[in-house]
């Protein structure tokens, strides 16, 4: 088992973009500083859409520059979500040094999410390497496990995939359960494959929770070897291609397990429950999550 945990949130992204009323800016401000206080070191802050696609990120320059002038000389982690090359430039031009950008690993996905090819999407992350060669950049890859047109994954796929990152440049890739029907013994049999045929990559897990399975899912992951996952802030998020679904793991859920557990997270499970808390009372989105119910554990 490993013992240390390399948690990344990403609440401020895939859990807000997902949330119709508008979070104003100040409380997105303030549940990024409560995650920062109780020990997140990596957080994924917002994405580089356009307004009219993603409403909830109109005001991502004013979230990311702020964040940075109070936090950036802090050992923290800070990224964001591009899905073009002009979404990257943007985000360089605030002051990050790491993005993310998606690509399903099924062609259905993909062109209902984005409306292109996967060929097509590898050639807009190519022009992204090209044009910004110091960029740190992680490869999401959505639908890793399921698809909702094309069924259970192929992982020759995710290996496609991994396999043109890394001529590109790409050395960091997520494995996503986008629609989160994934199951232990799936995640477990996928992990042991690409960290066997590309041992020397960096991966993380993005697991959702539509199915009650997130957590162990996510577990499963870590016994595997991958020790880096990701999750969201009250289990907020989804996908529109799993209508009524849950969003992504919760974070408080899973850092009660892993303190539990003792396994080395650096993050209070307390001031991330205040957090998760805070943001029920500013949001009204599909909380999933189990602790923000339950509240303080039995000593």
């Amino acid at each position: 088992m490993i013992q240390k945990v390399n948690f990344i949130e990403v609440g401020p992204r895939d859990g807000f973009q997902n949330v119709k009323e508008f979070i104003p800016t100040e409380k997105k401000l303030k549940v990024i500083d409560m995650l920062v206080a109780s020990g997140v070191k990596t957080m994924e802050i917002g994405s580089f859409v356009h307004p009219k696609a993603i409403p909830q990120m109109k005001d991502i320059k004013d979230v990311v520059t702020k964040t940075l002038e109070k936090h950036g000389d802090k050992d923290l982690d800070f990224f964001a979500l591009v899905p073009n090359l002009y979404g990257a430039k943007a985000a360089a031009e605030c002051g990050l040094k790491k993005i993310d950008t998606v690509i399903s690993v099924s062609e259905s996905h993909n062109k209902a999410n984005i409306n292109q090819t996967v060929e097509e999407s590898l050639q807009g992350l190519a022009k992204i390497r090209e044009a910004l060669p110091d960029m740190d950049i992680i490869l999401s890859m959505a639908t890793s496990f399921t698809c909702p047109f094309e069924g259970k994954t192929p992982v020759e796929n995710v290996l496609r995939i991994i396999r043109e990152g890394t001529k590109l440049g790409i050395h960091k890739f997520c494995l996503a359960d986008t629609i989160g029907q994934a199951d232990p013994k799936m995640v477990r049999d996928l992990v042991n494959v690409v960290t066997k045929v590309f041992p020397n990559e960096y991966y993380e897990l993005h697991i959702h929770d539509t199915r009650g399975m997130g957590v162990v899912c996510t577990l499963a992951g870590i016994e595997a070897g991958i020790p880096n996952v990701q999750a969201a802030l009250g289990g907020l998020g989804g996908c529109p291609f799993a209508p009524g679904a849950s969003g992504n793991v919760a974070s408080e859920d899973l850092i009660y397990m892993f303190n539990e557990m003792g396994m080395e997270t650096g993050i209070s499970f307390e001031r991330m429950l205040e957090a998760a808390k805070y943001a029920t009372t500013i949001i009204d989105g599909n909380f999933s999550s189990h602790q923000i119910h339950i509240g303080e554990p039995c000593k």
